[in-house]
């Protein structure tokens, strides 16, 4: 396992190389000056000798080579650069904003959870039945979706005409609902699917037949032995999942003006803030490295036939 875990870093190293590059050269392609931007945006007239100071001041005027390579040094002594805008460290700014984005992820990982479980365990149990088509139907329908659509929806129907919830911003319970909802509804879909396929196939496995044979509660069987086993692939997704619900909050703390690390990306990106756009994937990239990592080291514990590596497995 340890052997396991240290290649997996190596890997992780390397994926986290490749991102760096690709981001600052995708940055660094996009049409507009920051400096000119940054100007304009203070209301001081953006002279050629005044964008010309701003971009010496910036390092901008620095071949790209040199640029990456005294970001990129910054980043392993763990600065992640200044933003050109409010000239705080960009590692300071991701700070005060990750505790709304994680706060915001986790309200959608319950609305997963809530939503998914229940709906793919019926649906297997009640295989072809109205309830099963019912479910498989509003899984189909929440699958297909686009979330920005799914919130403009509840917006329309449970802020403005109904006034039930708050639209925008974030501070009670209740500003959490339209976005954890918009967020989750989605994945929930997906998930559900997945665990109904799942459990059906486990459900025909011939331990589940031997379990009922020894007399077993029908609980038991469901519960003790095939929910436990369906639910492998399923950690396999999540995994993968939280790291497209930290990233799917992009759009979500757009609609809904939440002040977190996705709305302050996009403001960023309009912005032409270089250094808080390649901060923000580099940071997102590296939580979506370890969430894996720690999804495939979770297998041994879920699978017992995991630890006893290929042999064990076909024996």
């Amino acid at each position: 396992m340890l052997r396991y875990i240290c290649k997996r870093v190596v890997v992780l190293f390397f994926v986290l190389v490749g991102v760096s590059l690709l981001t600052f050269g995708m940055v660094h392609l996009t049409p507009g000056d920051p400096a000119e931007i940054l100007l304009r945006t203070e209301g001081i007239d953006a002279t050629p000798q005044a964008v010309e100071e701003l971009r010496e001041k910036l390092g901008l005027n620095h071949p790209l080579p040199l640029q990456y390579r005294n970001w990129i040094g910054k980043v392993l002594r763990g600065d992640l650069g200044v933003s050109f805008e409010t000239g705080l460290p960009v590692l300071q700014e991701l700070k005060l904003r990750m505790p709304a984005t994680l706060e915001l992820t986790v309200a959608g990982t319950i609305v997963v959870l809530l939503v998914s479980l229940p709906l793919g365990l019926v649906s297997a149990l009640f295989k072809n039945t109205f309830v099963d088509h019912l479910s498989r139907f509003f899984a189909l329908l929440g699958a297909s979706l686009p979330s920005f659509w799914l919130g403009l929806i509840m917006i329309y129907l449970l802020a403005v005409k109904y006034s039930l919830l708050p639209v925008m911003g974030r501070g009670s319970l209740a500003h959490l609902v339209l976005p954890s909802l918009t967020l989750g509804l989605g994945m929930s879909a997906t998930y559900a699917r997945l665990l109904r396929a799942s459990m059906l196939e486990v459900l025909g496995q011939d331990f589940i037949q031997a379990a009922r044979a020894r007399g077993l509660r029908e609980n038991t069987v469901l519960l003790g032995h095939a929910f436990k086993n369906a639910l492998l692939p399923l950690v396999t997704a999540f995994g993968m999942s939280l790291g497209h619900l930290l990233g799917g909050t992009v759009i979500v703390e757009t609609i809904f003006a939440w002040p977190g690390m996705g709305h302050y990306l996009v403001d960023s990106i309009f912005g032409r803030d270089y250094a808080v756009v390649q901060g923000y994937v580099l940071l997102m990239a590296l939580i979506f490295v370890v969430i894996n990592l720690l999804v495939d080291i979770s297998y041994a514990f879920i699978d017992p036939r995991m630890r006893l590596g290929k042999k064990g497995a076909e024996g």
